[in-house]
């Protein structure tokens, strides 16, 4: 969390810089384990999934649409940032991309 101090007031954004407020409740964030990307002509659409073991259903936590100019900056600084982190941690082990998330998470089913 930001100290007060390092927040600046509207009146004191400097020109050309954009102000951008986060809630508290933004500021949480949602987890996601699942990601789900569909495009148009003009779009691009991501859906954010939470899958709960044991569960057949799960619901959208989010859904973001860009535009395909924003949509290939984000995948431009998404790159930029993997490699920093692969530099510091490793390489990013990948699952078979054949492979499906399974309803149990791969663990034992629980019984009631």
């Amino acid at each position: 969390m930001a100290d007060k101090k390092d927040i600046k007031p509207d009146n004191q954004t400097q020109p050309g810089q954009l102000n951008i407020e986060l809630n508290e409740e933004v500021a949480e964030g949602i987890y996601s384990n699942l990601a789900i990307l569909t495009h148009s002509n003009a779009e691009f659409v991501i859906d954010f999934i939470k899958v709960m073991p044991g569960t057949p259903k799960a619901k959208v936590k989010s859904r973001i649409l860009l535009t395909p100019q924003h949509i290939k900056r984000l995948l431009r600084a998404m790159k930029e940032n993997i490699a920093k982190y692969e530099q510091v941690h490793g390489e990013i082990q990948e699952t078979e991309a054949h492979n499906a998330i399974p309803l149990n998470f791969g663990g034992p089913t629980a019984q009631a």
